[in-house]
């Protein structure tokens, strides 16, 4: 993997960081993406990568990254579009549009323009995973548009798939189930409400343990490289077996 390009977005904390620091253990040059400017450059020195300043959800953020990536690096060999929100859970009639807006802006719009712009950039053979989630096929209450902001990445992700084939450009998906990350703090939840729903998900996972980050980077990772050059369009669930 030495000498090839990544370009993870969200890499400052969780599944991001965790894939990023894979990557540069197996000797890729990695961009790593942020809202925080102290968060994402601690994240970068701590890791060896390239920090980069950009939300997924404005596309003139993205427009930067493109022209930073292709002005100092030309193309890429690996985008890893992880960046993305949970948002407020509430029943479809009391949904807001404001929230409504944030999670599609980031889960959804900003992953699908992220990939239009770096197509370009993109080398023969490269690979592009998108971070999904079981929920994209899941419908529980309190929780639609998440949910949605899933299921439209996963369709997308497989026309891509389809769109790219002919540069042998490979296009996959990984759908954590649950896994210890920030991502529920970041929501607003406390600490002991947090706490609480990770044990009760121990208790109905059938190995009866939660994901960490290094579980679904180590697949990320596996899906970036040479070893899964006949898989594209596919999803992998990384859930203990959760939605068995």
């Amino acid at each position: 993997m030495t000498n090839k390009i990544a370009i993870v977005t969200g890499g400052n904390s969780g599944i991001g960081y965790a894939t990023a620091k894979e990557m540069i253990a197996n000797g890729i040059k990695v961009i790593i993406t942020g809202r925080r400017k102290d968060a994402i450059e601690k994240a970068a020195l701590e890791i060896g990568a390239i920090p980069f300043v950009a939300d997924q959800a404005s596309l003139q953020d993205i427009g930067h990254l493109y022209n930073f990536v292709k002005e100092q690096f030309s193309q890429i060999d690996i985008l890893f579009i992880n960046a993305g929100i949970t948002g407020e859970g509430s029943l479809i009639e009391n949904a807001s549009e404001s929230n409504f807006d944030n999670v599609i802006n980031i889960n959804f719009k900003g992953a699908y323009f992220t990939l239009s712009k770096f197509v370009p950039l993109l080398n023969e053979g490269a690979s592009v995973v998108f971070l999904s989630s079981i929920v994209a096929a899941t419908h529980k209450a309190n929780s639609s548009v998440y949910q949605a902001s899933k299921a439209a990445l996963n369709s997308i992700a497989k026309t891509a798939a389809s769109e790219l084939a002919s540069r042998k450009i490979r296009v996959n998906i990984v759908s954590p189930g649950p896994t210890r990350t920030e991502v529920l703090s970041k929501s607003g939840m406390d600490e002991a409400t947090v706490s609480g729903i990770f044990d009760n998900l121990v208790n109905i996972i059938p190995l009866k343990k939660l994901g960490i980050p290094e579980d679904v980077a180590k697949m990320v990772m596996y899906l970036s490289s040479d070893s899964a050059s006949f898989i594209t369009g596919s999803e992998f669930l990384i859930d203990g077996g959760f939605m068995l």
